[in-house]
């Protein structure tokens, strides 16, 4: 067997938690392979939103297996919340999620720091979401970190206060002077619960449910297009959010990955600073900030929108090795007289489709495609052939371009709004 990825290919946010829940039925293991609580993957069922940060969303599945990667990176008091959540629904935790030992640990004080990084930064902030990702991996590639097993040690307290130390001279550097207390409250009863659930060495297990023929759900968190290597660096999150994360962020060889399904909205959005090629900073802007209420289920942020970004979405699908498409939110265009999408760049005089080295410094044109909007409402449609002609037009439009098909249409939050368009998912 082979584990197939489910990943974002825009800047996160495309709708991967509702994704994966409702093609979890046709997988045995679900598993997180990077990211943190920065992730905010919501699902909708039965009237009621959940949101998971750290947990798998396969989570609600009572037969599934549930794993959280070596490549995640774990807040204690985030998991107790999150878990305190679930049980208190009749979640049965102890029974469906596994940990990663070669998961690492944030510290109170890596959200200290992440905090007293972009205080000194000032307007060049990269728009975090200051819960310790970015020091929690600096800690990681510096060999300094703590990991999940090491809770398992009997000197586990005195590792703990050795890199405390550390952080907190950092912190005298950064001039940084609010008091530990307001960061630290709930870590040790986070840690207690972390020692009460299932810790695994993920790698084997993994690879061994697949010697058995179990079949495996790869998540992603964030999008593509924040990768710390390939994305619109320095504005990125602090994981390799591309297919190739999966291999270190679950101890998968190359040869173990299967499909790769990569999720898009109709129309961009982005939380945070870095360029944006397509952002519409008008009131047809807000307009769809409001009709996808779009604002960050981590942060509440107001996400920036703007118009489908076809050089970007190449750029991914190539980096991923995409074999299939699941388009987000086409629901929210509804209305529109007119949907645009960008299909080249104009940069530095020239007409390209490809994502230049600096877009960040080098301002791109967007060349825009128009296509006659849906006025029709699409949440309620229950069927792939309903959907107006103009909608059908602009999926056939994107798939020829990218050359990738699109398998499946996502109407709405609530999982029973999904639409099929190729009979092995209905």
């Amino acid at each position: 067997m082979k584990a197939d990825v489910l990943l974002g290919l825009q800047w996160g946010d495309e709708g991967k938690g509702k994704v994966v829940d409702v093609l979890a039925p046709r997988y045995d293991v679900i598993a997180r392979f990077q990211g943190g609580p920065n992730a905010g993957h919501t699902l909708e069922f039965e009237g009621i939103k959940h949101v998971l940060h750290t947990i798998p969303s396969g989570i609600f599945h009572p037969t599934k297996i549930n794993i959280i990667g070596n490549g995640v990176v774990i807040d204690p008091v985030v998991l107790k919340r999150e878990i305190d959540s679930l049980v208190n629904m009749g979640v049965d935790i102890r029974k469906n999620l596994f940990i990663s030992r070669k998961a690492h640990l944030i510290l109170p004080t890596h959200r200290m720091l992440d905090a007293a990084s972009e205080l000194s930064k000032g307007k060049a902030k990269i728009g975090s979401t200051l819960k310790g990702i970015g020091p929690a991996y600096m800690d990681k590639t510096g060999r300094n970190g703590l990991r999940v097993g090491d809770i398992e040690h009997p000197d586990f307290q005195r590792r703990y206060d050795v890199l405390v130390s550390k952080h907190h001279e950092l912190l005298k550097h950064l001039e940084f002077e609010k008091p530990m207390q307001e960061f630290d409250h709930g870590w040790a009863e986070g840690i207690e619960v972390i020692r009460s659930l299932n810790l695994i060495d993920s790698e084997y297990e993994i690879n061994g449910y697949l010697d058995q023929g179990k079949s495996v759900l790869a998540e992603g968190a964030q999008g593509s297009l924040l990768d710390i290597d390939f994305g619109s660096y320095p504005f990125v999150t602090s994981s390799n959010t591309i297919t190739a994360g999966t291999c270190t962020g679950l101890g998968l060889a190359p040869t173990r990955i299967g499909e790769v399904y990569g999720i898009f909205k109709a129309y961009c959005t982005r939380v945070g600073s870095g360029p944006f090629p397509t952002e519409l900073e008008d009131a047809t802007g807000e307009r769809m900030r409001k009709a996808g209420n779009e604002f960050g289920s981590t942060t509440g942020r107001p996400r920036r929108c703007g118009w489908l970004d076809l050089p970007a979405l190449r750029y991914a699908i190539m980096l991923n090795g995409v074999t299939r498409l699941i388009m987000t939110k086409p629901d929210v265009l509804s209305g529109f007289d007119t949907v645009r999408v960008c299909t080249h760049y104009i940069y530095q005089g020239q007409q390209i489709d490809r994502m230049p080295f600096d877009i960040v410094n080098n301002h791109v044109q967007p060349v825009y495609r128009d296509f006659a909007g849906w006025e029709q409402p699409v949440g309620d449609v229950s069927d792939v052939s309903d959907l107006p002609l103009e909608l059908t037009s602009y999926i056939s439009f994107i798939e020829a371009e990218l050359g990738v098909p699109v398998v499946i249409v996502s109407v709405g939050p609530d999982r029973k709004q999904t639409l099929v368009r190729i009979p092995e998912f209905a």
